[in-house]
C-alpha cells in the first residue's frame, strides 16, 4: 500500500511530487501485471491510516523498508512500537541502502566523518546481497477495500509547468533498468574521466530512480560488478565510489540528525551568511546571474528537475561563498526543484560545498565558475544548450561574454545587459570577501 499523509515528514517539492505521481502510475501497472492492486490511502497521519487498513483486512504482519533520515526514522519507529504493542508482527529491512548506518564505526567506536576511510572499510566489510528476482505472481488482499484514486492525491499542479520534464524523463522501473543498461554499455568505463563533463552524456542518471525506489542500490551495484568479467574497471570503481558516497551521506546524517538545518561544524555558526532572499538570490534561481555556466545549470534544473553534479557544486559555491547566502536557502530551492531530491545527499552536498559539513571542501576552495566552465565544458556546448542567447559566441568568449569585443557582440546581435545580463558581481572581489570571512573563522578557532 501507499500512504500519503501530512506527517510524511518534509513536504515534497513540486518536482518530486510530479515524479511521485509518475512513479505511482508505474507501480500500479507493475502490480497489476502481478495480479494485485495498489492500495492508496491518504490522511492526516500515517499511523491512523495504516491501523485502519490493518483492521479492515485483518492483517497480522506489516513489512517495510527502513527510512534513515531523522524525521522519517522517528515516525516509523513510533509506528512500529504502536503496532507491536497491538500484537502486530513488524519486520523492517535495509533495502533503501547498501548498509545500515549503525552497522560499523571507526576503530575508536565513532561514526565516520571522512569519506576515504569510510570507503575503505565499506569495501572490506560490507557484503552487498544480490537482489531477488521479480516474482511471477503476488497474493493480493482478498477483501473489498476502499482505494483512493491517484488523482485524489493532487500531486500534479493545475498549471502544466512540467512539460519539459515529461519530455526528458521516462519514469518507471523498466526505464530505470533500461537507462542503467545503457550506461553500463556506453559510459561506465569512461565514467572516471567524463563524469565531470556536463556537455557529455557521461553520468548514469540513476539518482531520481534511486531516491524514489524505482531501482535499488543493490540492483545497481550488482549490475555494475557483474558487467565486468575481468575485474572492475577504473570507471566502474569510480561509479561504485559514488554509490558509497550516498551511503556515507546517510551515515553522517543518521549520526548527526541536526545537520538537516544546522552546520555540522559549529564554528560556522559565526560565519556571516545572509538569510534573506535578495535580488541576487532571485537572479540565481532564474539563471540570470550573468555567469554562463551558473545560468546554464539553474535553467537545466528548472526545466528538467535535474542538474549535472559538477555544475551543482559550481552553483552552490557561488551562492554560499561568493554571494554569502546561507546554504540552507540553496538547499531548500534544490529540494523544491529536483526530481532526485534526497535529504541526505542534498544536505551533505550543500554543507560540503559551503565548507561546514563532513569531509567538507577546504574553506579556500572557492570554485571560479569561468575556470570550471572552460575546463569541463571546453566547447561551451552545455552553455549553448541551456543559454541559447549565447549560442553564437565563439568558444573563446562563451564562458565570459563580457570579455568579447564590442564589434563581435554587434555582429552576432548580442547586447549584454539587455539580451543577456552582465555579471551580477565580481568573481574576484566576492572571492576575496569570502576568503576574509573564512579566515576570521579559522583564526577564531585556532
Amino acid at each position: 500500500m501507499f500512504i500519503y499523509a501530512s506527517d510524511n515528514v518534509r513536504e515534497l517539492g513540486g518536482a518530486k511530487k510530479w515524479w511521485l505521481h509518475k512513479s505511482l502510475l508505474s507501480l500500479i501497472e507493475s502490480l497489476k501485471s502481478l495480479g494485485v492492486k495498489l492500495i492508496i490511502r491518504k490522511g492526516k497521519d500515517s499511523s491512523s491510516v495504516l491501523k485502519s487498513l490493518i483492521s479492515e483486512v485483518h492483517a497480522d504482519s506489516v513489512y517495510w523498508n527502513k527510512r534513515f533520515d531523522p524525521l522519517a526514522k522517528s515516525r516509523d519507529e513510533n509506528i512500529k512500537k504502536e503496532l507491536i504493542s497491538s500484537g502486530i508482527n513488524v519486520e523492517c529491512f535495509d533495502g533503501f541502502l547498501l548498509h545500515n548506518p549503525n552497522s560499523f564505526f571507526t576503530a575508536d567506536g565513532k561514526p565516520y566523518g571522512v569519506f576515504t576511510p569510510f570507503w575503505k572499510k565499506f569495501q572490506n566489510e560490507i557484503v552487498v546481497s544480490a537482489p531477488l528476482p521479480v516474482p511471477e505472481r503476488l497474493q493480493g488482499v482478498e477483501f473489498d477495500v476502499h482505494l483512493e484514486r491517484l488523482e485524489d492525491l493532487n500531486l500534479l499542479p493545475k498549471i502544466k509547468w512540467y512539460a519539459e520534464m515529461e519530455n526528458f524523463w521516462s519514469v518507471s522501473e523498466q526505464d530505470a533498468q533500461k537507462r542503467l543498461n545503457w550506461f553500463i554499455s556506453h559510459a561506465l568505463d569512461g565514467y572516471g574521466e567524463n563524469r565531470d563533463r556536463p556537455d557529455l552524456d557521461g553520468t548514469s542518471l540513476m539518482s531520481p530512480y534511486l531516491a524514489s525506489g524505482l531501482i535499488s542500490p543493490r540492483q545497481i551495484w550488482h549490475s555494475v560488478v557483474n558487467s565486468k568479467k575481468n575485474g572492475v574497471s577504473e570507471g566502474a570503481e569510480a561509479f561504485l565510489r559514488e554509490l558509497a558516497w550516498r551511503e556515507f551521506s546517510y551515515h553522517v546524517l543518521y549520526h548527526n540528525p541536526d545537520m538537516v538545518n544546522a552546520n555540522l561544524k559549529k564554528e560556522f555558526d559565526a560565519f556571516p551568511w545572509r538569510w534573506d532572499k535578495t535580488d541576487d538570490y532571485v537572479k540565481w534561481t532564474k539563471g540570470l546571474t550573468g555567469i554562463p555556466i551558473i545560468d546554464a545549470g539553474m535553467r537545466q534544473l528548472w526545466k528538467t528537475g535535474w542538474m549535472h553534479n559538477r555544475v551543482r557544486m559550481i552553483v552552490a559555491s557561488w551562492l554560499t561563498k561568493n554571494l554569502l547566502i546561507h546554504w540552507k536557502i540553496g538547499e531548500e530551492w534544490f529540494w523544491d526543484t529536483l526530481v532526485d531530491a534526497d535529504i541526505a545527499n542534498n544536505v551533505q552536498g550543500w554543507q560540503w560545498t559551503a565548507g561546514c559539513g563532513a569531509d567538507a571542501a577546504p574553506y579556500f576552495r572557492i570554485f571560479n565558475p569561468v575556470l570550471q566552465s572552460k575546463k569541463f565544458d571546453p566547447k561551451g556546448m552545455y552553455i549553448r544548450k541551456w543559454v541559447p542567447e549565447l549560442a553564437k559566441l565563439p568558444d573563446e568568449y562563451i564562458h565570459e561574454p563580457w570579455n568579447a569585443p564590442v564589434y563581435l557582440l554587434k555582429m552576432i546581435g548580442l547586447e549584454l545587459g539587455k539580451d543577456y545580463p552582465l555579471p551580477m558581481a565580481s568573481i574576484e572581489e566576492t572571492r576575496k570577501r569570502a576568503l576574509e570571512a573564512f579566515e576570521k573563522i579559522r583564526r577564531k578557532n585556532l
